[in-house]
């Protein structure tokens, strides 16, 4: 049996690893909000067809780098592999564009 450890190319956020990131994510977001820059977090999963669409079916992300499988009814679903496809799904099914500027 392979030793436990984490997936290749990620790691561990231990307490004071954590801190440190919170840190920075927390004075990244003060900025952001001086400038009236809002924040999106979108699913970590989508249906495959936002990123297939977006990327080319036949890019490495789509063809090597995505996870996907089909849920209980049927519809092909991917783990999110990068975050613009799912950030301009999100814009244009909650109707953002109509309210331009979006920061």
């Amino acid at each position: 049996m392979a030793p436990l450890r984490p997936v290749r190319g990620t790691r561990d956020f231990l307490p004071e690893d954590s801190r440190r990131r919170r840190h920075v994510e927390e004075q990244a977001l003060a900025i952001a909000r001086r400038y009236n820059y809002g924040e999106v977090s979108t699913p970590i999963f989508e249906f495959t067809e936002v990123f297939a669409r977006t990327l080319g079916d036949t890019s490495d992300i789509v063809t090597k780098e995505m996870y996907t499988f089909e849920d209980r009814s049927g519809d092909r679903i991917t783990l999110r592999p990068e975050n613009t496809a799912g950030i301009v799904r999100a814009f244009l099914s909650n109707g953002l564009a109509q309210k331009l500027p979006v920061k």
